[in-house]
């Protein structure tokens, strides 16, 4: 579903319950690129990534097409970077019942700029939204900032993967089953932001034990299939390139 023709910014559901809002833009050079946000519907809605505040109009006018902005419950990222969590005030004042949703680290660094006190998970702690539930985990430094941290929808086997996966393009195809490994590691190869720590290997490793089933990538299209697969196979391709 289109929601704003001129930017293009559509929302589409990726698992049950669960949209993705996306909008391209073109980058300077002329590259496409994406910027999606993620929208579980349930009891406590909530809504993993913010976009940018410049996407604020666009994000806030598509949430208004699945349900109304005020019953936003959860507005959660993964670490502090703008498209990441640079509209966080701009939907708390839209949506006074929300809240942020962190990692302890991204609360005590960055609570000063929240205009409402942070809901914090610690690592492996579970949320129940209603029909779903959410399990926080820790990923510091991967792929860069140490206050990282990723969501699963364990009900979907939903995997909000953040940075994971970055796909140039326009990311039109809202889901797909083809490779997005390889055009990921190619987007990445002239500009690397991985932070290649040592626990870089275990942390993926970690994570593909919970054998998701959708990757909800922040930059380009979703993915379905074998994540666990997937994420082992990032995580040779990543100690390759070091």
């Amino acid at each position: 579903m289109i929601t704003n023709a001129q930017s293009r910014t559509a929302v589409d559901e990726i698992a049950e319950g669960i949209y993705r809002i996306h909008t391209p833009i073109d980058l300077p050079d002329g590259r496409g690129f994406s910027f999606n946000q993620y929208l579980l519907v349930d009891d406590e809605p909530l809504l993993f990534h913010t976009g940018g505040r410049a996407l604020f109009p666009l994000v806030s006018e598509a949430i208004g097409a699945v349900l109304p902005i005020e019953r936003l419950r959860h507005v959660a990222f993964s670490h502090t970077e703008a498209d990441e969590c640079g509209a966080l005030n701009l939907l708390l004042a839209a949506a006074p019942a929300a809240a942020p949703l962190c990692s302890r680290v991204a609360a005590m660094i960055g609570s000063d700029g929240f205009d409402r006190p942070a809901r914090v998970l610690a690592d492996g702690e579970r949320l129940a939204l209603g029909r779903h539930t959410v399990q926080w985990f820790d990923t510091p430094h991967v792929p860069h900032g140490w206050d990282c941290g990723l969501l699963m929808d364990t009900t979907t086997r939903t995997f909000f993967c953040g940075d994971l996966f970055t796909q140039g393009g326009d990311g039109a195809e809202a889901l797909t089953e083809a490779d997005i490994l390889g055009p990921s590691e190619a987007f990445r190869a002239p500009l690397d932001y991985f932070a290649h720590a040592p626990q870089t290997a275990a942390t993926l490793e970690r994570l593909a034990r919970e054998q998701p089933r959708t990757l909800a990538c922040m930059h380009g299209s979703a993915w379905r299939g074998d994540g666990g697969a997937l994420l082992r196979r990032l995580a040779e391709a990543v100690g390759a390139k070091r």
